[in-house]
This record gives C-alpha cells, sequence and structure tokens, in this order.
C-alpha cells in the first residue's frame, strides 16, 4: 500500500518530459501538476484525522486504495492537462489520507521501536521512489504514458484486498481508541506540532522544488536527459538505506541534535550540486544528498509520533502533517514558476539554500537556548 500511495505522488517527475511533449506544456504548467499532487496529499490530512477519532484506522487506509484506483483511472483517460491535473490531485488525496492512519498504526503497533517501525515503513516507500523513473521507463517502452496509470489502478485494488484480508487477520491495537478530541489535541500539543512543521516544512519544500525538476537541471548542467534520470534514481536509490538507518539512529540517539545535523548536510550537498560538473561527480553528490534528505523524515515522524500520548497521537500528527504538507507542496510551483521566469536552476537553488541555512540557524538557536521542544506534553 504505501508503496503504491508513494509512488502516485513521485510518479510525475519522470513523467514531465513525456506529459510536456504530450500537451506541448511549459515548466509553470508541469510544476503545477507535480503540486497539485503534493497539494492534495497536503489537504485532507486534518479532515482524516478527525476521521480518525471516529472511524478506524484499517477503514481509512482501504479507503484510500479505492481512491488512488479511481484517480489512476482519471488520469488515464486524461485529454487536456487540466484534466491531469485534477488526476493529480485525487492521487494526493489518496496518499494524504492513507499516511495519517497507517503511520500512527505503525507506531502503536511497534511502541517499544518506533523509529525502526517508521524506517521500514518509510523504506517500503522509497522504493517506489526508486523504481518510479524505471517504471516510467518499461511504461512507455510497451505503451505510452497513460499504461503507467493503468497499471496503478489495478494494483490499487489488488493492494486494497490484501490489506483488508490481512487486517482481518491481524489483533489491530486499541492506542487510538482514546483519541477522540480533536482540537484539544491539537491545542494541548501545538508546541511539539509547530516544531515539526517548522523542521520539515522548508526543507521538505526545497526537496520538492530540487527532485521534481532535477533531471531538467542535469539536461542544464550539460547531461543528457538519461543521465538525469539516473540520477533522479540515485538520489532516490540512497533513499531506501537512510530510512531504515535512519529509523535505527533516532530510536537511539538525541533526536533533535540528529534532524538538525541532518539538515545541515542537506543544505551543504544541494550547494555542492551547483559547484560540480560531470556526470561521475554528480552522481557522487546526488547520492550522499538522498541519503540525507531522506534521513530527516524517520527522524521527524520518531520525534512526533514516539513522544505523542496515545490520546493525542493521531490528532496531533494529521495537524502537523496537514500543515508540514501544505507548505511543502509549494517548492514544485516556485522552481517551475522561476525557472519560466528566465532564472537559472543555479540561481534558484543556491537561494533556496540561504533561506535554509536561515531556518537552521534559527532552529538551532532555539535549541541551544532551551526553547525548542524536546517532546510531547504529557
Amino acid at each position: 500500500m504505501v508503496f503504491l500511495v508513494n509512488l502516485a505522488r513521485v510518479v510525475f517527475a519522470p513523467l514531465l518530459e513525456p506529459l510536456g511533449g504530450a500537451f506541448q506544456a511549459g515548466d509553470a504548467a508541469l510544476g503545477t501538476i507535480a503540486t497539485l499532487a503534493w497539494l492534495g496529499s497536503a489537504l485532507p490530512r486534518i479532515p482524516t484525522g478527525y476521521l480518525l477519532t471516529r472511524f478506524s484506522r484499517a477503514y481509512v487506509i482501504l479507503g484510500s486504495a479505492a481512491v488512488l484506483a479511481v484517480a489512476a483511472i482519471a488520469i488515464s483517460v486524461a485529454n487536456s492537462i487540466p484534466a491531469v491535473m485534477f488526476g493529480a490531485f485525487l492521487m494526493g488525496l489518496a496518499s494524504g489520507a492513507y499516511y495519517i492512519a497507517a503511520n500512527p498504526l505503525a507506531s502503536e503497533l511497534f511502541p517499544d521501536r518506533v523509529g525502526t517501525a517508521m524506517g521500514v515503513h518509510g523504506m517500503a516507500a522509497q522504493f517506489a521512489a526508486v523504481g518510479a523513473p524505471a517504471i516510467v521507463v518499461a511504461a512507455l517502452a510497451v505503451g505510452d504514458w497513460r499504461t503507467v496509470f493503468r497499471a496503478m489502478a489495478v494494483a490499487a485494488v489488488l493492494a486494497g484486498i490484501a490489506f483488508a484480508l490481512t487486517a482481518r487477520r491481524t489483533d489491530m491495537p486499541a492506542a487510538g481508541d482514546e483519541d477522540t478530541a480533536f482540537v484539544a489535541a491539537a491545542r494541548h500539543q501545538w508546541r511539539i506540532i509547530a516544531a515539526g512543521v517548522a523542521v520539515i516544512g522548508i526543507a521538505g519544500l526545497v526537496w520538492q522544488g530540487v527532485f521534481n525538476f532535477y533531471v531538467k537541471y542535469a539536461i542544464a548542467k550539460g547531461l543528457t536527459e538519461a543521465q538525469g534520470n539516473q540520477l533522479l534514481t540515485v538520489a532516490f536509490g540512497a533513499g531506501v538505506p537512510a530510512f531504515f538507518i535512519s529509523g535505527r539512529l533516532a530510536d537511539r540517539l538525541p533526536v533533535i541534535p540528529l534532524i538538525l545535523s541532518i539538515i545541515t548536510g542537506f543544505l551543504v550537498c544541494l550547494y555542492a550540486t551547483t559547484l560540480v560538473s560531470g556526470f561521475l561527480a554528480f552522481v557522487v553528490v546526488t547520492a550522499v544528498m538522498g541519503y540525507v534528505i531522506h534521513s530527516l523524515f524517520p527522524a521527524v515522524d520518531t520525534y512526533l509520533l514516539g513522544s505523542l500520548p496515545d490520546h493525542h497521537r493521531g490528532s496531533a500528527y494529521a495537524v502537523y502533517s496537514g500543515t508540514m504538507m501544505i507548505i511543502q507542496a509549494s517548492g514544485s510551483s516556485i522552481v517551475g514558476s522561476l525557472s519560466s521566469a528566465g532564472y537559472g536552476f543555479e540561481t534558484i537553488f543556491t537561494g533556496a539554500v540561504a533561506v535554509l541555512a536561515v531556518v537552521l540557524v534559527g532552529l538551532a538557536g532555539l535549541y541551544v537556548d532551551g526553547h525548542f521542544p524536546t517532546g510531547a506534553r504529557t
């Protein structure tokens, strides 16, 4: 399930070129498609958190599989860019609802190993990001870009059936049963929610803009489109071990210094991409950057889900997740608009590094000063 819902968000990155050719669309329109997929993933998160105070996590996960299947069918028959945008938004809705239900469920299934559980779940999602370029290439070899979405629709139906059968045989945790006061949870845990949003909102926004235009960035640096797709695969491939290792580290190390160190590493790596030239140098920097940025997500999830109490976990996590996703969803649109306005990718990414550095200094200062929340309120 998590493989499919993450594929629904990342599959548009390697599809931007084929979609642009099929519909004669510019960078701004293509960036908006990717942004709508992530915006769709952001908007249902807070409402889903409220739904989880009334319905079980399993029912919400099954509903997300149904929405994903419908969305994939809608895109497969789209005949215009606005129709593709609508389908991308629907696919995002499915992924957003899924994560709000599934991440708390995974943490509650393994309460003594939250970081490891988040790492394994995230690693499974990351296989979709790694496989997305290859999936697109295979689809184009046997059909066209529509083939990707036809296959996703079938897979979503099969995965939903498999999850339903498995859930019936599983003794589900009752921790979420206590989470029935959505607004109270958000009000009580606003400090850790705000901290999580500050940490991952800006970093995620930058990463959104980077990876959705990484192929075009590589071409602008003198590489071929094939090499650009290989670099994208390297970036996502490095995230597979990153999720698992970072999750385990988050169970063992002070999580706030770990998070700040990861953001520092991402900042340095992104700036390094503006300095290097040549395919091999780009591969090395891309691999390190992919590992570093994907280490951030399980660390932040462990920070929140590992400290939030049972009666606030789902609701508070939904508020955090929905807010940070709205912020980072605009990354692709911002980069696409700046590119269409005539700014080079090196200039855009250097500016992103500067913004991220200011945020990092602010977060580090709050932590040293003792004003950065180290956990949830009990």
